[in-house]
C-alpha cells in the first residue's frame, strides 16, 4: 500500500543547546512563538503514512532551507538554515563557521538522510513517492515575509514546476473549493520540498505544500487552540486522504 510522506519540519519547540545565542531566553520564546508551525504534527497526523518530523525548532536549525547560503533567499535577512537574526533583523546569535558546520552535519543532514531514505523506500516499493510539505503561517504578514499583503487565504499550496503534476494542482483547488475554503497557489508562499538527490532529477518523486492560515485553528496571537482546530484537523486529514487517492 503506498504512503504519503509528510514532511513536518517546523512544529518542535526543542533546542538541542543553546551555544552563541543571546541571554534572553524570553526574547527567544516569544519569537518561537511567532515562527512555530504550531500543532502541525497533530494536523497533519498519520498512523498509516511515513512522517519525517524535524525534532528541533526551525530558530536552531530551519531544515527546509538550502544548505548553501548563496541560494538561499531568506539567507539575506539571517534566516537561512542557521539563524542569526530575529525576524525583526536583530541579533539572535553569533554563529562561527565550526559551529554551523556542527549543526548541519548533525541535525541539519540527519533530517535530510532520512527524508532521503524515505522517499527511496517508497520509490523501491511503488515506483512513485508523493511528499506532503506541511506548514502553517500567521494570518498577517512577519517582518520578513516576502508577500506582504495583509489579504491571506484560508490554505496555501505551494507548487514546483518540474515535481507537481497540474492533475494534483486540480484536485487540490478543487477540494478546497468544495469545502468552502479560500485557496493561494504558490500565494502567500510558494514552492515545495524535495530531497536534493531527486530535486529537477527524478519525475516520479511528486510534491505539494500544504499552508494553514493559523487564524483558522488558534486564538492569535497565543498559541491556544482555537473551538476550530477539530473542524481543519478532518479538513486536512481528508485533503490528505484525497491526495493518496490521487496518484
Amino acid at each position: 500500500m503506498k504512503k504519503l510522506l509528510l514532511h513536518i519540519p517546523h512544529a518542535s519547540l526543542d533546542i538541542p543547546f543553546r551555544d552563541g545565542y543571546i541571554n534572553d531566553p524570553v526574547k527567544i520564546e516569544n519569537e518561537q512563538l511567532k515562527l512555530t508551525d504550531w500543532y502541525t504534527d497533530e494536523l497533519f497526523f498519520s498512523s498509516t503514512d511515513v512522517m519525517i518530523t524535524a525534532p528541533f525548532s526551525r530558530v536552531f536549525c530551519d531544515v527546509e532551507r538550502f544548505e548553501n547560503d548563496a541560494e538561499e533567499i531568506m539567507s539575506k535577512y539571517g534566516m537561512g538554515a542557521v539563524y542569526t537574526h530575529f525576524d525583526n533583523g536583530e541579533n539572535l546569535r553569533v554563529v562561527t563557521p565550526t559551529l554551523r558546520n556542527r549543526i548541519m552535519q548533525d541535525y541539519y543532514w540527519e533530517n535530510h538522510n532520512k527524508f532521503t531514505l524515505a522517499v527511496t523506500a517508497e520509490l523501491e516499493k511503488h515506483g512513485k513517492c508523493l511528499i506532503v510539505d506541511c506548514h502553517s503561517y500567521p494570518s498577517t504578514p512577519i517582518t520578513r515575509d516576502l508577500n506582504q499583503s495583509p489579504i491571506r487565504p484560508d490554505f496555501n499550496i505551494g507548487i514546483d514546476a518540474f515535481h507537481t503534476p497540474q492533475f494534483i494542482i486540480d484536485a487540490s483547488v478543487a477540494f478546497f473549493e468544495e469545502k468552502g475554503y479560500s485557496l493561494g497557489v504558490d500565494w502567500p508562499y510558494s514552492g515545495t520540498i524535495v530531497p536534493m538527490n531527486f530535486y529537477k532529477k527524478n519525475t516520479n518523486v511528486f510534491s505539494i505544500m500544504l499552508e494553514i492560515n493559523r487564524g483558522l485553528y488558534l486564538l492569535e496571537p497565543s498559541n491556544e487552540k482555537s473551538e476550530q482546530f477539530t473542524i481543519i484537523q478532518q479538513v486536512v486529514q481528508e485533503y490528505l486522504k484525497m491526495l493518496k487517492n490521487s496518484y
